[in-house]
């Protein structure tokens, strides 16, 4: 990003935080022009500039509740690992939600960067992607450009202290787990043609985390046994119900925007 190519200091320090957010503010007006330059000319024939990028009013209340409803099953252990620690009642808390609001770093986890990611690395790199790749070729490839841009991280890893190799190994590990998500998140946008549906899986998986399985192993044998046995059905019953839940014609997307010959 833009700061980092300025200063590196703590990604969590309010003043990096801040400079960042300018920085995805620009992006928001400069990633668009790419699109519209690469774009083959035919494709505004049948769609607008801003349906091509997922946002449109049609199916919009599907788009935002079926992916997350999707996304909540395949965390189906990691939830059940927040209601087991009681967390779950934090979120009827009034005070939960307006002190987070007020919180510069759960802002940028849970609204801008989803925002600035999704928009740049889906909806406006996918469409490129789609009118040289076949649609699973572009899902497969488009996630890659987002792992690694994480590992920009390093630089700050080993600035401040961590040795190289461990930083290495860190950076490796996010690019793998980055690109996966990279590719069901882009998956979603050809399947639903929505941005909202990229954004709101985001955030969540933003909030959630990488499960914590070392957790599970502190657990007496009941719990755990239950606990990995949802981690098991959450994640078949996200299979089984990928295509289904993203049926195109729920969210009235005819696909037609990526097929520009």
């Amino acid at each position: 990003m833009l700061c980092d190519i300025i200063k590196v200091t703590f990604r969590d320090h309010p003043t990096t935080i801040k400079k960042r957010f300018i920085s995805v503010f620009f992006m928001l007006f400069i990633s668009p022009c790419f699109l519209y330059v690469g774009i083959h000319n035919k494709t505004f024939e049948k769609i607008s500039m801003f349906e091509l990028m997922g946002f449109k009013t049609h199916g919009l209340c599907q788009a935002v509740v079926m992916p997350l409803f999707l996304t909540m099953i395949l965390f189906l252990g990691p939830i059940a690992m927040k209601v087991h620690s009681g967390l779950l009642k934090l979120y009827t808390e009034p005070m939960y939600w307006i002190n987070n609001l007020k919180n510069l770093i759960w802002l940028r986890n849970h609204i801008v960067a989803p925002l600035s990611e999704e928009f740049t690395y889906r909806s406006c790199m996918l469409p490129l992607l789609l009118q040289c790749f076949s649609p699973m070729t572009a899902v497969s490839v488009c996630p890659l450009f987002f792992g690694v841009a994480h590992f920009h991280h390093m630089q700050e890893r080993i600035k401040y202290g961590m040795d190289f190799t461990t930083a290495f190994k860190i950076a490796c590990f996010q690019f793998v787990y980055t690109t996966i998500f990279g590719m069901y998140s882009a998956y979603l946008l050809l399947r639903t043609g929505h941005f909202m549906s990229t954004f709101i899986i985001h955030a969540f998986c933003n909030h959630m985390g990488f499960p914590d399985l070392v957790e599970v192993t502190t657990y007496k044998r009941e719990k755990k046994i239950i606990i990995t046995c949802l981690f098991f059905v959450g994640f078949a019953l996200w299979c089984l119900l990928l295509n289904p839940l993203t049926e195109p014609t729920w969210y009235y997307n005819n696909l037609s925007w990526y097929k520009v010959k």
